[in-house]
C-alpha cells in the first residue's frame, strides 16, 4: 500500500481569476458527441475504430508544482535529513488526472484549474502542454495568489508522504466557476473531481453535471475534513483508497470483509458505487445491491514511484467508462495504466500513453 499522507496548509485570502489560453486551442463552441459501444474483446474493443469520437472528459481541480527530494526516511521531529535528489515538477490531482486523460482519451479532454500568475503557473502550463491532448484554455490565473506547490518525499521503496500547499487551488475561485465552463461540463462524457479545491466549487459542479445527466467521479483524495452530504449527493463513484475509506467511515479497512463494510456505509451515506483502491491488492468496485467486482494489480517490472497512481487509475477508469466499455473491462484498463505509472518518476511525466496500456494488456493473461 502506497504512503499518501497528504497536510494541507491554507493560505488566506481570496482573489479573482483571469482566464489564459494554452497555445491556440480555442474554447469549443456546441459539442455533440456518440458514446462508442462496448464490445466483448478487451484489447479489440479499446483499439476499435469509431466514426465519431466520445464526449469530453473534463476535469475541474487541483494543479501543483511538485517539490521531489528523495529521502532514505522521514526526518523525526525536529531532526534535519540529507535528500539524496531532489527537482520540480508538474503535479496536483486534477493536472495528473487530466494529463492522463489526454494521453488516453479517444476525445478530447478539459482541466478546468486555478494557477498562479508566477513561475509555478508558467511551469504547469508547459508540462501541461508537453504531456498532450489537454485542452487549457479553461485554466485560469489567480493574478493575487501564488500557484499551489507540494513537498513530495520519496522513500527508496517507491512510498511516498505529500505536504500541500493550496495557494490558487483554494483562493482563486472567488469569482466562482464561469458559464462557459459550465456550459462544457453539462455536454461532458463524465466528470472527475477531487478534494484538493474547495468543496463549494465541486458542488456546483457536480450540480451541473447531474442536472444534465452527466456521471460524476469524485476522488477522495486531498483534504482530511469529512466528505459534505450535499457533494455526496451528487456523487455517482466515490473512489478512495482504502486509508481515506478508513477516515471518512471512521471504521476499519485493514481486510476485505472490513473493507466491503466501510463502502456499505458510503452506500448509506447516499453514494451508490464506491471504487476503492488498494493498493497492491488491486481495487474492488462495490455497487449497492450487487456483489463486488474485484481487480487484482498487473505487476509492474520495477516500482519506482507511487506518486500519481491513484490518479492514474481514476482517469484511466473514467476514459474507458466514457466509451462505453463494462465496468470490469473499466478496472482492467485502469490496472494495466496504473501499473505503467509507478515504473517512472514524477507524477504527470508517469502518465502512459493509451498505446503502452493496450500493449501490456495484450501481453497479460486478461481472464
Amino acid at each position: 500500500m502506497a504512503l499518501d499522507a497528504r497536510l494541507r496548509i491554507p493560505l488566506a485570502g481570496l482573489t479573482p481569476a483571469t482566464p489564459f489560453v494554452s497555445g491556440s486551442t480555442p474554447k469549443p463552441g456546441s459539442l455533440s458527441f456518440a458514446i462508442r459501444p462496448a464490445s466483448a474483446s478487451l484489447s479489440a474493443s479499446f483499439n476499435a475504430p469509431s466514426s465519431s469520437s466520445p464526449p469530453p472528459i473534463v476535469v475541474v481541480g487541483s494543479a501543483n508544482a511538485d517539490i521531489y527530494v528523495e529521502v532514505d526516511r522521514l526526518p523525526l521531529v525536529g531532526e534535519t535529513v540529507a535528500a539524496r535528489a531532489g527537482r520540480s515538477l508538474a503535479g496536483g490531482k486534477g493536472a495528473n488526472q487530466a494529463a492522463c486523460g489526454g494521453r488516453l482519451a479517444a476525445g478530447p479532454t478539459y482541466l478546468v484549474a486555478r494557477v498562479g500568475n508566477d513561475a509555478n503557473g508558467r511551469l504547469l502550463e508547459g508540462a501541461l502542454a508537453d504531456a498532450g491532448g489537454v485542452r487549457l484554455d479553461r485554466v485560469a490565473r489567480a493574478p493575487d495568489a501564488p500557484s499551489g506547490h507540494a513537498v513530495v518525499m520519496l522513500m527508496p521503496d517507491g512510498q511516498n508522504s505529500i505536504i500541500i500547499v493550496g495557494g490558487a487551488n483554494m483562493e482563486g475561485w472567488a469569482a466562482g466557476v464561469g458559464s462557459d465552463d459550465l456550459d462544457l461540463i453539462r455536454q461532458a462524457g463524465v466528470l472527475l473531481l477531487q478534494r484538493e479545491i474547495p468543496d463549494w466549487v465541486n458542488v456546483q459542479v457536480a450540480q451541473a453535471a447531474k442536472d444534465a445527466g452527466v456521471p460524476v467521479i469524485l476522488d477522495a483524495g486531498g483534504m482530511d475534513a469529512p466528505v459534505p452530504g450535499e457533494l455526496l449527493s451528487l456523487v455517482d463513484i466515490f473512489s478512495p483508497n482504502e486509508t481515506e475509506l478508513a477516515r471518512l467511515t471512521g471504521m476499519l479497512t485493514e481486510t476485505f470483509e472490513q473493507i466491503s463494510r466501510a463502502a456499505g456505509a458510503c452506500h448509506k451515506m447516499g453514494v451508490k458505487e464506491v471504487l476503492v483502491k488498494l493498493g497492491s491488492q488491486g481495487s474492488a468496485l462495490f455497487i449497492e445491491g450487487k456483489e463486488p467486482i474485484r481487480q487484482p494489480i498487473i505487476p509492474a517490472t520495477e516500482v519506482v514511484d507511487t506518486t500519481g497512481a491513484g490518479d492514474t487509475f481514476t482517469s484511466a477508469f473514467a476514459v474507458a467508462l466514457v466509451e462505453g466499455k463494462p465496468k470490469k473491462e473499466c478496472m482492467r484498463f485502469a490496472a494495466a495504466a496504473a501499473s505503467l505509472c509507478v515504473q517512472v518518476k514524477g507524477a504527470i511525466p508517469s502518465m502512459p500513453d493509451r498505446k503502452s496500456v493496450m500493449d501490456l494488456l495484450e501481453s497479460v493473461q486478461v481472464e
